[in-house]
């Protein structure tokens, strides 16, 4: 075989860039992003195993390698316990080297993590957690709220629901601070429209499995829906025991917060014509599709919702933040590295073109969907139908409203 001055040429030049990455990775300090979700508890099938798949998937996306960029993953569950996810916080910070958590479900630890991310100047990118208090009276300079909020959730699914007539509202509201903020926001939204608030009931979380008697003080208010302030397991068991005692039969049940998931484990003959609002669809288009297909060998078939595709997201904007300003400065202060992430415009492939907002909450479109019946899908995971589709403008609550310290109209 005759070899060629070009060839070695060639050879020498792959082994001199080749080198010259390594020695860059070398030199480089790594990058470590703590994906803290519920990976044992009633929020496991929105966040889990899924959101770390995500984050990695983002990461491989971004290049990192190619870009002499070292990127470490580290893996916790807060057990939906505040103090379990500031103490898993304070020492994925203090010892461990993390620059950045992500996911997050459940509001009362995404409260507590975003204080300490905050006294320990480092990133907090929340996906899984819905309060609209993140970038309202406790937003922080170093908080970013990706995927959807309690006020996008009641202005698409509350509003809708009010303007198809369910003018009469009684809540099943869990107790904590995800709960009440959506019970907050969406009773604002159903007072607006004309609409009334017969009452509400709040249950234990976590730890509550059977909601029957709360279905059916709900049902005895006469009220025409059922707003159902909860997320997960709560959320599906509602469902559920709803059918099983005839509740939908006098009242229409609003899951103000539903993921795919959620519906998967329904099964349409249960779930069908359920309304809905999300951020992110698996099947919702060409790019959304591309990102699923590229996830499912590593979530076990498994379409991701969104929730776990924000926390690629989350991961994909922060690399891209920390390549245009240098890993070492990012490293150095998370105040700002998030500054950076909102100067930096957003384009991925689960929410598309976006921005980060002055308050920390990413502005991009949200849609209002229906669960389709049996007869109307085409296979597994062909679960929604969009019925409305909320431009980025319109989605959140406008930024003068927000009551964020940090802005400045």
């Amino acid at each position: 075989m005759r070899i060629s001055r070009r060839d070695v040429l060639g050879s020498a030049a792959a082994a001199a860039t080749l080198a010259a990455a390594r020695r860059a990775r070398a030199e480089t300090p790594t990058i470590k992003i703590g994906v803290l979700g519920d990976q044992s508890g009633p929020y496991r099938d929105f966040s889990g195993p899924v959101s770390v798949a995500c984050a990695r998937q983002a990461i491989a996306d971004f290049g990192a390698g190619a870009k002499g960029m070292s990127v470490e993953v580290l893996v916790g569950d807060h057990q939906n316990k505040p103090d379990i996810g500031a103490g898993i916080a304070r020492q994925w910070f203090d010892q461990d080297g993390v620059d950045l958590i992500l996911d997050v479900p459940n509001s009362g630890v995404a409260l507590a993590v975003s204080g300490v991310a905050r006294e320990k100047n480092k990133v907090f990118m929340v996906s899984g957690a819905g309060t609209a208090d993140l970038t309202g009276p406790q937003c922080t300079p170093n908080t970013c709220h990706m995927s959807y909020d309690t006020w996008m959730l009641a202005h698409a699914t509350g509003g809708a629901m009010v303007k198809a007539g369910g003018d009469t509202w009684f809540f099943i509201t869990a107790d904590y601070a995800f709960g009440h903020a959506l019970q907050r926001d969406t009773a604002t939204f159903v007072k607006a429209a004309g609409g009334k608030v017969l009452g509400n009931v709040e249950t234990p979380f976590p730890g509550t499995t059977d909601f029957s008697s709360f279905l059916l003080q709900a049902q005895s208010s006469g009220a025409k829906v059922i707003g159902l302030a909860n997320a997960g397991a709560d959320t599906i068991n509602c469902i559920k025991q709803a059918a099983e005692f005839g509740v939908t039969r006098t009242a229409k049940i609003a899951g103000l917060l539903v993921y795919i998931s959620d519906v998967h484990s329904l099964g349409l003959q249960t779930a069908q014509g359920l309304v809905l609002s999300a951020t992110f669809y698996w099947d919702l288009n060409d790019r959304t599709r591309a990102l699923t297909k590229r996830l499912k060998p590593n979530t076990n078939g498994q379409c991701p919702g969104m929730s776990q595709a924000g926390a690629y997201a989350s991961a994909l904007h922060y690399l891209k933040a920390a390549a245009d300003m240098g890993v070492a400065r990012a490293k150095a202060s998370g105040r700002d590295t998030v500054a950076r992430m909102k100067a930096l415009p957003m384009d991925d492939d689960v929410f598309g073109r976006g921005v980060i907002r002055e308050d920390g909450l990413a502005i991009h479109p949200a849609y209002l969907f229906e669960v389709k019946a049996p007869a109307e899908s085409k296979g597994p995971w062909d679960y929604y139908k969009v019925l409305a589709t909320v431009p980025a403008e319109q989605a959140f609550k406008p930024l003068a409203e927000t009551g964020c310290p940090l802005v400045h109209v």
